[in-house]
Formats: C-alpha cells, sequence, structure tokens
C-alpha cells in the first residue's frame, strides 16, 4: 500500500503582489499532479492549505478542478483536510476543498472525521488555532479509539507541534496517541521526517517558497512531497522533489567589497532562465540611498524583485550594528513579549486575531472576540 503525503501548496498567493510569484505557486502544483500520476500511487493525502485563502482565485479554483479531475481519472482518491488558511471557521459554512468531492476528493470534517481505504483507517481534524486546542484533543483522542481495530491507521493534521515549532504551536508533542503508523501534519513548511510511537510523524513542507526563512530548510531537503509505503513494520517515507520556477537567491554583501560581489552576481543571476527573487543584506559603513542605487541599476532590470537588508555600522557606538531591515522582530513576537508568560492567554487570543485578520477573516475574527470576551454572555468569575 502506497500512498502520497502533500501539503501547504498556498494556491493563490501572490507573493509582493506579483503575477509571475502567483503563477510559480501554480505551476509547481502542476508539476506535483504529474509527478503524481507517474508514481501511481494508491490514494494522496493533503494536510492542509491547498489554497492560500478560504475564497481563492478562479484560476486557483478551475486548476485544483483539472488537478483532481485528472487523478480521479487515474482512480487516485484524494483524502483532504483543510489549514488555517484554507478554513472557514464560522458555523454552517464550507471550506473551498468541498467543490471537489464530484472530482474524487473525500473531505475529513467534523462530519467525517475519518474513512477506511482497504483496511487502512484514514482520519484527521481540520485546522484548529491553540484557543481551541481543547475542542482538538477530544477529536483526536475519539479518532484514537475509533482506530483500534485496524490493522494500519494514518491520522491527519494541519497543526504545529513543540517539540518542531517551539514559539508558535496549538498541540504539544505529548497531546498525540502513539498507536498511528503515519502522522500526516500539514502547517510547517520544513520537511520533517521523525519516529512516534509505533510509526513515522512528517511534514511535507510547502510545494512552494512562501517565505524567505524556508530557504535553508529546501537548499538541505528540497520541496515537494512524500511518497510512503505502508507495507513494512515501519512506514518508509521517500521525498520527491520539485523542481522550482525560478532561484530565490540570499545573501550577504560586505560594503568593502560591494562592487566586485554585485558583479559576480549579475553575472550569474545572467545566466538564468528566468528572473530570480533576490534577498540581500549589505554590512558596513555606506551611505544608505547610494547603494540602494547601485543595487536598484545593476539588478532591477534581471531580477523578479529585490529585497535588501541595511546593516549599518555605527562608529560613533563603537562598532555597534543598526538593523533597518523590514523587521527583524515580528508583530507575533512583540505580542509575545508584550504580553509574557503571566498573560498568555491574552497572547494566545491576541495571536490568533492576528492570523485571522491577516487572511481577511473578519467575521471569523468577530466571532473570537466575542468569545474571549463572551459578550452577550454571562462572564464567568476569575477572569482579570
Amino acid at each position: 500500500m502506497r500512498f502520497v503525503h502533500i501539503s501547504d501548496n498556498h494556491l493563490g498567493f501572490r507573493q509582493f503582489g506579483l503575477f509571475e510569484r502567483e503563477n510559480d505557486f501554480y505551476d509547481v502544483f502542476d508539476r506535483a499532479v504529474e509527478e503524481i500520476i507517474k508514481e501511481r500511487p494508491d490514494f494522496v493525502i493533503h494536510s492542509g492549505d491547498l489554497f492560500e485563502a478560504s475564497r481563492p482565485p478562479t484560476r486557483a479554483l478551475l486548476l485544483v478542478q483539472r488537478s483532481f479531475s485528472r487523478l480521479k481519472d487515474e482512480n487516485i482518491p484524494v483524502y483532504a483536510i483543510p489549514g488555517n488558511h484554507d478554513t472557514i471557521m464560522r458555523k454552517n459554512t464550507y471550506p473551498p476543498q468541498i467543490l471537489y468531492e464530484m472530482f474524487g476528493l473525500k473531505l475529513i470534517s467534523k462530519k467525517n472525521p475519518f474513512y477506511i481505504h482497504d483496511g487502512v483507517f484514514i482520519g484527521g481534524s481540520p485546522y484548529v488555532s491553540k484557543y481551541y486546542s481543547k475542542s482538538l484533543k477530544e477529536r483526536i483522542k475519539f479518532l484514537e479509539e475509533r482506530s483500534k481495530d485496524y490493522g494500519k491507521r494514518i491520522l491527519v493534521l494541519h497543526q504545529a507541534i513543540d517539540k518542531y515549532l517551539p514559539y508558535e504551536f496549538e498541540l504539544k508533542i505529548g497531546d498525540l496517541p502513539r498507536c498511528f503508523d503515519y502522522y500526516a501534519l500539514g502547517h510547517i513548511h520544513n520537511r520533517i521526517i521523525d519516529d512516534f510511537g509505533r510509526g513515522r510523524l512528517a511534514y511535507p513542507g510547502s510545494t512552494e517558497i512562501w517565505r524567505i526563512d524556508e530557504l535553508k530548510n529546501y537548499r538541505k531537503k528540497g520541496k515537494g512531497f512524500y511518497l510512503v509505503d505502508l507495507d513494512g513494520d515501519l512506514p518508509d517515507v521517500q521525498g520527491v522533489n520539485l523542481e522550482m520556477s525560478r532561484d530565490v537567491i540570499e545573501k550577504n554583501i560586505e560594503f568593502s567589497e560591494f562592487e566586485e560581489e554585485i558583479e559576480k552576481l549579475k553575472r550569474s543571476i545572467e545566466e538564468m532562465e528566468t528572473m530570480p527573487m533576490l534577498y540581500l543584506t549589505v554590512k558596513g559603513d555606506f551611505e544608505r540611498s547610494f547603494v540602494h542605487k547601485k543595487l536598484i541599476d545593476a539588478l532591477s532590470n534581471i531580477s523578479l524583485h529585490i529585497r535588501v537588508n541595511y546593516d549599518l555600522e555605527d562608529d560613533i557606538e563603537g562598532g555597534e550594528y543598526y538593523k533597518s531591515s523590514e523587521g527583524s522582530l515580528s508583530i507575533k513576537d512583540m505580542i509575545k513579549m508584550y504580553y509574557g508568560e503571566e498573560k498568555k492567554e491574552y497572547s494566545t487570543f491576541a495571536l490568533s486575531l492576528f492570523d485571522l485578520l491577516s487572511s481577511n477573516k473578519i467575521e471569523d475574527a468577530k466571532e473570537l472576540t466575542e468569545k474571549f470576551y463572551h459578550i452577550g454572555k454571562p462572564r464567568p468569575s476569575g477572569r482579570g
């Protein structure tokens, strides 16, 4: 029994407002479907964030319809959960994935928390924010009980685990039951394979570079999906790599070598088939406007997008550095610092609210706020 585990395609994501980057995410998904068909798996598991948002652009919807129709024609069913990006948290609403049930997609949901595929138990839950982690743990416990009579068991979740993302997790590793053969996880964009309980725990990662901090893991482990063989005592998990549509270059440049390094970078880019994304950090004692103009003149016509951090040396302060990047401290970091450990409940609420508002989920944000502050309900005693 072989299956594909894929996640976090974020279709419809237009990085920095660039149509070309939106197309890159579509192109790599197309390549993923081609590779899946070549591998001829028994089924596919998708562990969330197929789309960037719960209301994807029409092109993203049509691409997925065509792709799932092809998989259905090849008798390859897809078992999927919504992630935090494509989940609608209001009651009596449906994620966009439900549109594809007629094309062979089997949606894992509260209503249908598990399926049986040729004797294999496939159960899971859509994404649940940390604020509602108690209900998530109850769902996992239910799946543990319902799966116990099956020889092979798969748990599908779109959650961060504390062991792998210590500062932004919804579950602790100890919250997972140890009885499943394969833990098909999504949400973390880096590739991870770990032994856990009687089986393997895996994040296949995103299929494209959604954020620059994924670049190091991509260079080491690639991006794509996992091909999993369940026939042995322990699942065999193999990575299938997908070619990216364009290079993403991250480079530190000392100002003392600025002219030489820019020339070398320019020659390298001119040999590429597509224009790359550039993330540059310039360090030293220099006039920011001078460096900015030099970079734009040399690289703007041969690069799709340039992001520059200026690391300026301050001689007056004895060599200390001023970071003028787009924010070395993120908004989420500042929220955590503001509330601290003493007010963790408020920190969790603020982070969940930030995620919803960032995804333009206004109604979900209102519902979360009303529940947190018990608007329209008696306020429980003991809350400060």
